[in-house]
């Protein structure tokens, strides 16, 4: 019989860590004891959580210097929000409805256009594999993650969900799942093109990475993107149910499941590292490319891109 203080998901925590990116917070269960799962929530809501350089510098060093080597760690979830500290709801604007929520609207776009200014593809290149690299310390910690998708997590904020072991999205909130990097001009990056396909299959990502459709949370169960859907104010309580479930597991085989299974999944598509690096200078090409220009130029001015012949 499972204790009961991995089977309450009443949030009472204990923050570790809080800066203008992220909140980390350990969960603390009915005994006051913790109970192994650590949360890492995005703390950047007014620019959506995009992804930016010193986001991943510092999402890098609190991964592999702080939360790797904790042996008392057991479970991590990663969402938009501070569950603990939700933030308001922004007021309408001009008779509009507010924006929903964001896990991550992913790369930052001022970032993406000083890459466009670059002129030797090569240097692009190299930026773009150790920015990816960054945010992917995700996969290198020993002990499963979970991903509270909250709300909208689109291009490389979708790709980061990818990366964590499990997927939950919030289904009451108007949000999307997408990887619309070729609405950009751009090819996919953040291993969108390699982690996808082994997750949901050929047909299926090629439709998702070809057209940059964003889908809901029903679509994206449909098609195995995610586990489950959870209204808003469920999500991070079912998250923490379901982390506490794995936390009440044997430490030692739960994160040789992990292992074997992480092994396996890029053994499967002939490696990791290959396919970045892919990426990376396929991407490096688009950056040099009137495309990618335009494809910005249209986010900027509230438009849908017009992309000339090949």
């Amino acid at each position: 019989m499972l204790s009961r203080r991995f089977l309450s998901t009443k949030p009472s925590f204990t923050r570790i860590a809080s800066s203008d990116f992220f909140s980390v917070s350990k969960d603390i269960g009915p005994t006051g004891a913790f109970t192994g799962v650590v949360t890492v929530a995005f703390n950047s809501p007014k620019n959506l959580n995009a992804l930016t350089e010193d986001m991943g510098i510092e999402f890098e060093r609190l991964i592999t210097n702080n939360l790797a080597s904790d042996t008392s760690i057991r479970c991590l979830i990663l969402t938009g929000a501070d569950p603990h500290t939700p933030a308001e709801a922004a007021p309408p604007t001009n008779g509009k409805k507010p924006r929903p929520p964001a896990f991550s609207a992913g790369g930052d776009l001022k970032f993406l256009r000083a890459r466009t200014e670059v002129e030797k593809p090569a240097r692009n290149a190299e930026t773009m594999r150790l920015f990816y690299s960054r945010f992917l310390s995700i996969r290198k910690v020993p002990f499963p993650t979970i991903a509270a998708i909250n709300g909208h997590a689109v291009g490389a904020g979708a790709c980061l969900t990818l990366a964590c072991d499990i997927r939950l999205m919030a289904g009451d909130v108007n949000a999307k799942i997408g990887f619309n990097f070729t609405k950009l001009g751009l090819t996919p990056g953040m291993g969108g093109s390699f982690m996808l396909p082994n997750l949901i299959g050929h047909q299926a990502s090629a439709r998702l990475l070809l057209t940059g459709d964003l889908v809901s949370a029903q679509e994206a169960q449909q098609l195995g993107l995610i586990l489950q859907i959870s209204d808003a104010k469920s999500l991070y309580p079912d998250s923490l149910s379901l982390a506490r479930r794995i936390a009440a597991a044997s430490p030692v085989a739960v994160r040789g499941v992990v292992k074997t299974m992480r092994n396996g999944f890029e053994a499967r598509a002939g490696g990791m590292e290959q396919g970045l690096w892919r990426e990376a200078d396929t991407q490096a090409l688009c950056y040099s490319s009137k495309d990618m220009t335009e494809g910005l130029d249209a986010i900027t001015e509230g438009r849908e891109p017009v992309f000339k012949d090949f």
